[in-house]
């Protein structure tokens, strides 16, 4: 498949589709199921899933025993076999279907001219406005069965699996209504023998606030069984004798709604979601508990009957249809903004008070550059110094101008400490650096314009030894600033620069999150307003290392300019460390996000100005330049980083938490992968 191609990296396009429901008219609603497949299909469906009882309609009640309606829905399922042969979606739709002098509520799945499977609803509600029992058994325990409808002889039970042939880890177990409201829903045993999609056919009547608990019931058990939820609940023309029908539909992936549709329609509807196979498999890979679980369950995979087809995947290059961040670490919703950044402000903040209370000396020392990561390093000692009830010149701040250090920075710097209220000085390092530049014999010591990283290096280090020398003589210690994305990119000075400190505040927060914790200080009042508005500039200043010379055209050194932008690296970094994607699928996620600026949201009050694009080609070049420098060139750092707090479920890089590899290791696989994978991109 093209590179393009979302099934090439392992999505598949899932939908819940509410037609019109004609009571007791099953080839009138088989006819409404086809016509909603040959919509979807146009948009590149995989997987269908239909109301509950949708062929005869739900609320047809006592009809459901007539011969007639059941002959009738037999005779609708076998017109949607044959109609199906062309469709490339699987079809999941409701019938009532008899066996063995029984009556079943069944969800039936057809697929290019295959009556795949029947699967019996196990849980039968009967109580408030349900009587079920009334017409139907159970499906509960009836396994390794077979079913005749309409000629057609399929594996009928609770034990069926589907999974194409065609499609790696295109896998879904199908359950009916009630079936997710039980204790241990039949989709459980499901997903722990291999399903990554659970699908539900409802006919659940709405009430208020009910809506509400679906959701809740699809999220939590998308999460917690690692896998894909879709949804899809009966709607327009089933009967309003007594009760009413929304027509909800969704799709959950681990916990997060990927896509909703409206409810109350007038007539027919579909949403659709491209769900992440290898997301979820990954996830499952990584939770040890999840093998736990099927183990204690006994193994379930055993129980279950892997029923095949071919699915003969499209090639489609559209866009993904699902939510995609550009900036994973970072939500996109306000109300969820403003909760992760005071959760991951606190976070810091605690972490930083529990230290200074177990060390050893009563001062906190800081590098104030007037960049993003020292000035939020010196916010969240400030909180801390306000929750311990310590005064705030119990922090020392330091500023210490260089070779190319900005007047506007320092300024900021400055400004920033004396709004705070914090022990002020500064430390010209320029003529200790020259005697160093001289010793080592260093031609910038001759008046050589020659700025290489010993150059950059021998500033680094000299700040990094002033603040612990200076912590030793004023009994404190050294708070480090360094943030997440780089230490993922070993964009730091190793052991005497500003790789170490005695605790980091920053380590957990990547560079795309920490603009919006600032942000986050500076408009909830966290800080007076003279220290808000300093805030306020200091986001508005290039990130730069300030270790050489401004240009003959004035233009500071620019960090992003040399390694890349940290937009698309923390989008890296997320992928790859905490989800574990192929390097060619993170690039192809990177260019569904970032071609098109207009596709998809932003995060509140980011700035128009800085709302940019990338082509893939620029993608790869930063996506290889990450790939080397985080699994070749900087572990060693990180094996060696100080100690702090984790802030963000994405992940940290300490070697004692959530990532440990080896400070040798070679980063040729990743580059080969993306390299193979984008070769007829060339």
């Amino acid at each position: 498949m093209p590179f393009r191609a979302f099934h090439r990296h392992g999505f598949v396009r899932v939908g819940a589709v509410t037609p019109r429901v004609h009571l007791a008219d099953p080839m009138a609603n088989a006819q409404a199921t086809l016509k909603a497949a040959h919509v979807a299909a146009a948009q590149g469906a995989d997987l269908l899933v239909y109301p509950e009882l949708g062929l005869p309609g739900y609320s047809s009640e006592d009809l459901h025993m007539q011969e007639g309606l059941l002959d009738a829905t037999e005779g609708a399922i076998a017109h949607l076999v044959r109609e199906s042969v062309d469709l490339a979606p699987v079809l999941a739709v409701g019938a009532a279907l008899r066996r063995n002098g029984r009556l079943y509520n069944c969800a039936v799945m057809i697929a290019r001219g295959r009556l795949l499977g029947i699967v019996p609803k196990s849980f039968l509600p009967n109580y408030r406005e349900y009587y079920e029992k009334r017409w139907f058994a159970s499906g509960a325990g009836l396994t390794g069965l077979t079913a005749s409808v309409a000629g057609y002889e399929a594996p009928f039970g609770t034990d069926l699996l589907f999974a194409a042939d065609d499609m790696a880890d295109f896998i879904f177990h199908v359950e009916i209504c009630e079936d997710y409201w039980a204790p241990v829903p039949p989709s459980t045993d499901g997903a722990l023998a291999g399903a990554l999609i659970l699908c539900n056919l409802s006919a659940s009547n709405i009430t208020v606030g009910k809506s509400a608990d679906r959701h809740l019931l699809a999220a939590s058990h998308s999460m917690r069984c690692s896998a894909a939820y879709v949804y899809a609940a009966a709607g327009a023309g089933e009967s309003t004798n007594d009760v009413a029908w929304d027509g909800q539909g969704m799709v959950h992936e681990l916990g997060e709604l990927l896509a909703q549709a409206e409810r109350f329609p007038m007539g027919a509807q579909h949403v659709l979601a491209d769900v992440d196979l290898t997301r979820i498999r990954q996830e499952r890979l990584r939770n040890g508990t999840f093998n736990d679980a099927a183990a204690r369950a006994g193994h379930p995979e055993g129980r279950f009957r892997r029923i095949g087809f071919t699915h003969q995947p499209h090639a489609s290059t559209d866009p993904l249809m699902r939510p995609l961040r550009r900036f994973p670490f970072v939500p996109n919703a306000p109300e969820h903004l403003d909760k992760d950044c005071y959760e991951a402000f606190n976070i810091q903040v605690h972490g930083l008070i529990r230290r200074f209370e177990s060390t050893p000396g009563d001062r906190m020392v800081i590098g104030v550059s007037g960049g993003l990561d020292s000035t939020h390093a010196l916010v969240v000692a400030a909180k801390a110094c306000d929750r311990l009830g310590l005064p705030r010149s119990t922090i020392l701040g330091f500023t210490m101008p260089g070779f190319a250090t900005g007047e506007e920075t320092r300024a900021n710097a400055w400004r920033l400490m004396r709004a705070m209220g914090v022990e002020a000085e500064e430390i010209d390092i320029r003529p200790a650096a020259r005697q160093m530049l001289s010793d080592i014999g260093h031609p910038f010591a001759a008046g050589e314009p020659v700025y290489d990283v010993t150059f950059e290096n021998v500033q680094a280090g000299l700040r990094t030894d002033f603040l612990f020398r200076l912590a030793n003589q004023r009994r404190g210690f050294v708070i480090g600033t360094g943030d997440l994305s780089e230490i993922a990119l070993g964009w730091s000075t190793y052991g005497v620069g500003d790789q170490m400190s005695h605790y980091g505040v920053n380590p957990g927060v990547p560079k795309t999150l920490i603009q919006h914790l600032i942000r986050w200080c500076a408009s909830t009042g966290a800080f007076d307003a003279e220290t808000s508005d300093v805030l306020i500039d200091i986001l508005a200043t290039e990130i730069s290392p300030e270790l050489v010379p401004a240009d003959a055209d004035g233009k500071m050194q620019s960090t992003q300019d040399r390694i890349g932008p940290y937009a698309l690296h923390d989008f890296f970094l997320y992928h790859i460390a905490r989800q574990g994607q192929a390097p060619s699928k993170v690039a192809y996620l990177a260019l569904q996000a970032w071609e098109d600026a207009s596709r998809g949201g932003w995060p509140p009050n980011f700035p128009a100005s800085a709302q940019g694009t990338y082509d893939l080609p620029t993608i790869r070049k930063w996506l290889e330049t990450f790939l080397l420098r985080f699994f070749q060139t900087s572990q060693f750092k990180r094996t060696a980083m100080p100690n702090g707090p984790k802030v963000s479920s994405g992940g940290a890089l300490s070697p004692r938490g959530d990532w440990r590899a080896p400070s040798d290791s070679k980063a040729t696989a990743f580059l080969d992968e993306l390299a193979e994978a984008l070769a007829s991109e060339n």
